[in-house]
């Protein structure tokens, strides 16, 4: 199967990344709220993989979050009252990919999605639907009664063979084309985004680009390495196509939607990706508590961030109005692109 990123490549680029990982590592803190405290910013600053671009997206300056955050813990501060801290000041990233992980808690920042309207209706989906759809593992699919193919993929977590997907496509071959529905998929595998975004390219294709860190410095990069995506070995499809996105699409779901849309048959319709474009890596602090953080930058095919989502090319939003009436105007709107 080809991938974006070989496993061979991958493993020695992770594998870099632990060894730096375990040089700058080497400083010892306390298992206090204050040793915990300059640990977890100590891991951020030194790891963490986009303090350049937000500090030129929003004027962020971790030097400073580190003075406005110390003044709020002590010794004699609660693990309640610590996990606090340590969430606000994490939140000051804006990353959804940051998290803070407890046994009663978990730290996260979601305005990312939560600031925004939803542009997703649990009902008109069941409505667009119907019952007698297909099932094939974490896909969902049908023929419009326009002979409009429908695909409906709601986590890619949930993973999606070879098999499963000639079986679709096999089923929608007549159709004149085909929507993929992504909304509020949050990500999960990246290679089986890779693996459903190859059914759709017919010669490889630059997709993006990615770095990695190389040092403890906030601009300890390598050079931007070429990302393309290979055309599947198996039945691909030839016809147009519309991807779906809301502020829900993230992290894996967000690269689907940019790699979709590096593709000369493909349009983007609905609402702003979520973003999630770092790829993301664990440690832990003195007292147990697992931290995860953005580590490795991605970027589109124009070396853009798109740590922040990308833009629909046909934006659309649903109504209050359209709703109760049964109509999903971002479904629609993609009906009409592929019937023209």
């Amino acid at each position: 199967m080809k991938q974006l990123l070989s496993s061979i490549s991958f493993c020695i680029l992770l594998s870099s990344f632990l060894l730096f990982l375990s040089c700058v590592d080497n400083e010892e803190y306390a298992d206090t709220p204050t040793g915990n405290f300059e640990a977890l910013w100590q891991m951020v600053d030194q790891h963490y993989c986009f303090f350049d671009y937000k500090q030129h997206a929003y004027g962020l300056d971790w030097n400073e979050v580190y003075h406005k955050y110390k003044v709020r813990v002590s010794d004699r501060m609660t693990d309640v009252q610590l996990f606090e801290v340590l969430t606000d000041m994490l939140s000051e990233l804006r990353d959804g990919h940051v998290n803070l992980t407890t046994s009663m808690d978990y730290g996260r920042y979601w305005a990312w999605r939560d600031d925004y309207p939803q542009n997703f209706s649990d009902t008109l989906e069941r409505r667009y639907m119907g019952t007698d759809y297909k099932i094939a593992a974490g896909l969902r699919y049908r023929v419009l009664d326009d002979n409009i193919g429908y695909i409906r993929y709601e986590s890619f977590q949930t993973p999606v063979g070879e098999s499963n997907l000639d079986d679709c496509l096999s089923y929608l071959a007549l159709c004149r084309g085909i929507i993929i529905d992504i909304r509020n998929n949050g990500g999960g595998d990246l290679t089986t985004a890779e693996r459903l975004a190859a059914r759709f390219v017919q010669q490889k294709t630059l997709v993006g680009y990615m770095r990695h860190k190389t040092g403890s410095g906030h601009s300890d990069f390598s050079d931007m390495e070429p990302r393309y995506l290979e055309p599947s070995s198996r039945l691909r499809w030839h016809r147009g196509v519309c991807v779906l996105t809301n502020r829900s699409v993230f992290s894996a779901a967000n690269e689907f939607a940019v790699i979709m849309h590096a593709l000369p048959n493909v349009k983007i319709v609905g609402d702003h990706t979520g973003g999630g474009s770092g790829m993301p890596l664990n440690n832990s602090l003195p007292n147990g508590w697992s931290v995860r953080y953005s580590a490795c930058p991605m970027y589109d095919a124009q070396k853009h961030d798109t740590e922040f989502g990308i833009d629909a090319d046909i934006p659309v939003a649903l109504t209050d109005e359209a709703t109760a009436a049964g109509i999903d105007l971002i479904i629609e709107a993609a009906r009409k692109v592929l019937a023209e």
